[in-house]
Formats: structure tokens, C-alpha cells, sequence
């Protein structure tokens, strides 16, 4: 895990990435709670990056599309 990254600075690719790792290690289990917690926020601060990364590649499209039209 990457938590020293500032995740504001992560690319869709790297947050995407890293999302998948913290998946792949809660699945695993045999983390403490504790570690299990972190992990957890960890993932929910990594979805909510993708997800901002998505709804603006969505508004960048709906812009285009309108332009397109016009």
C-alpha cells in the first residue's frame, strides 16, 4: 500500500491499482483488526479518487457529445 502518496495526486490508473491490492489483501485476511480498519479507509478514500476520475472523464464526454451537436 501506498498510504505516504497523496492521493489527490494519484492517477485513475495508480488509485485503480492500488484499490485492487487493498481488495486482494482483505480478501486474504489474516490482518489484525486494526490493519483490517485501515485497510478498509484506505479503499473507501482510493474508491471515492476513481469515481472522481470518472465522473469527470463522463462530463468531459457529455461536453464533447454536446459540442459535437451543436
Amino acid at each position: 500500500m501506498t498510504a505516504e502518496k497523496n492521493p489527490e495526486k494519484l492517477s485513475y490508473e495508480q488509485a485503480r491499482a492500488e484499490l485492487a491490492s487493498v481488495v486482494e489483501r482483505l480478501e486474504a485476511g489474516g490482518t489484525s483488526l486494526e490493519e483490517s480498519l485501515s485497510l478498509w479507509e484506505r479503499g473507501e478514500r482510493l474508491a471515492e479518487i476513481c469515481q472522481h476520475w470518472l465522473d469527470g472523464a463522463r462530463a468531459r464526454l457529455d461536453a464533447a457529445r454536446q459540442d459535437a451537436d451543436a
